[in-house]
């Protein structure tokens, strides 16, 4: 029987199902799946990308777990593609590749000051609240009036993350300097802009409902902005999400806090809707002072166009979360415009021609963008690997296929790997880290920790 040897680059959730979902197909080839990262832990995005204070969607990285402890997918983690292991080296060892790498890097956003200092992209702020190894330890929080431009799901992350009391995120998995850096923020008041009106937003009610719990912090919305058109009662009437976005966002009018009143907490975290920043203004000293907004106004079909009325909100610091992008790897195609892989249903194309490039496919963000929910990646790669399967013919014909080659190279190359083992490893580690403080785990951050604890050195 022939037997597929496949690499799958990115240890997420979408190199887990799409392994998960090869293995579980029916096919008339035996499979050997070995999945890489250049972290030396598992579960990419869950682990690195969702605030730690969301134990429901952290809940996913059980089923993930159940995956990898099945047994049949080996794990190289701490090993980057381009560097410790290439393309080449995939061809000589492998009949295909999955790249799943995701999308980690923050869109631009291109208005006069955004290279204010001060100025942040949102991904680098997750990315140090959840202990990502390759991030600094530390953060500037030493702004008391924030701006944070966006209104999807990261938007309100970072919103959330800034006006929580640190204190709060104890039974979390926040690692100790996050923690530490929480407490001694300075910030009193988080501004979220969204160019759109409250019947089109991109986050979901659970992740607005969570902003209206937060402990000693008054939820700031503006009457002005209630002032539906047509299209907008019409999407509340026939969209549940969006009717029960609604129904939040009018119960917090009713509160002692709207529009810009004090109220008894001692944070606020305002609301501007139809609000499109336009510009960032600086100091003498080229830090952030304020942020500029044009108010806009529906256009009667879902959409909005500019008033030309401008306005401006004295801030200190500003997060711009208007989605995630993806980052080239090295010898494979890539789309600058929209950072992606250029694929067709996960089948890599040529850039310069359009042609398939055999062996090679995507999955995940890096195929098809930062959009969606996790649960999203499922039904991609089975879109993916319905064509690995069927693309049989032009499979790739490795000289080395033997699964002993892989970690005799990376040994060769003196990569400290890790391994299943490794994970489970500081797994327990992080968790009996936080046991004596009632905590679920506190995160290891450094990457020569996490390395060396793996490894059992």
């Amino acid at each position: 029987m022939t037997k597929l040897r496949l690499a799958i680059v990115g240890a997420g959730p979408a190199g887990i199902y799409a392994a998960d979902i090869l293995l579980k197909a029916e096919r008339k080839f035996d499979v050997s799946i070995d999945l890489f990262d250049q972290l030396p832990a598992p579960y990419g995005l869950v682990r690195y990308g969702v605030a730690p204070d969301h134990p429901r969607i952290k809940g996913i990285v059980t089923a993930l777990r159940e995956v990898l402890d099945r047994g049949d997918i080996r794990l190289f983690g701490n090993v980057r593609f381009g560097e410790d292991i290439t393309l080449d080296d995939l061809k000589q060892h492998y009949n295909a590749v999955i790249f799943a790498t995701g999308a980690i890097r923050d869109a631009d956003l291109d208005i006069p000051g955004i290279d204010a200092e001060g100025s942040y992209g949102a991904a680098d702020f997750v990315s140090w609240y959840d202990g990502h190894p390759d991030f600094p330890r530390e953060w500037p929080l030493d702004a008391a009036s924030v701006a944070v431009i966006g209104n999807g799901n990261v938007a309100l992350d970072v919103a959330r993350m800034l006006a929580k009391h640190a204190v709060d995120l104890l039974p979390t998995e926040i690692p100790d300097n996050v923690h530490a850096g929480l407490e001694a923020s300075a910030v009193t008041d988080v501004h979220v802009f969204g160019r759109r009106g409250p019947a089109q937003v991109k986050f979901t009610p659970l992740e607005l409902r969570e902003l209206g719990e937060l402990r000693d912090v008054d939820m700031v919305v503006y009457d002005e902005d209630f002032d539906y058109d047509e299209a907008s009662k019409a999407a509340i009437a026939s969209n549940k999400q969006v009717m029960v976005i609604d129904r939040v966002l009018q119960s917090w009018r009713q509160r002692p806090s709207v529009n810009n009143a004090r109220g008894e907490a001692s944070r606020r975290l305002h609301l501007h809707f139809y609000a499109r920043p336009v510009e960032v203004r600086k100091d003498d000293a080229g830090r952030v002072a304020g942020i500029v907004y044009e108010r806009t106004r529906p256009d009667g079909q879902g959409g909005v166009v500019g008033t030309g009325e401008l306005r401006e909100v004295p801030v200190q610091a500003v997060y711009r979360a208007v989605g995630y992008f993806g980052s080239p790897l090295p010898g494979v195609p890539f789309d600058k415009r929209h950072g992606v892989i250029p694929n067709r249903e996960g089948q890599v194309l040529s850039k310069d021609s359009n042609q398939r490039v055999s062996g090679i496919y995507a999955t995940g963000w890096i195929k098809r963008g930062p959009v969606g929910l996790i649960g999203h990646t499922k039904s991609d790669a089975m879109e993916t690997i319905r064509h690995v399967i069927n693309d049989q013919g032009s499979w790739w014909h490795p000289e080395h296929p033997e699964e002993e080659a892989i970690p005799a190279l990376l040994a060769e190359r003196g990569v400290a790997w890790t391994d299943l083992d490794g994970w489970h490893r500081l797994d327990e580690h992080e968790i009996s880290l936080g046991a004596p403080h009632e905590r679920a785990r506190i995160k290891v951050v450094p990457r020569d920790v996490m390395v060396r604890v793996s490894r059992g050195e």
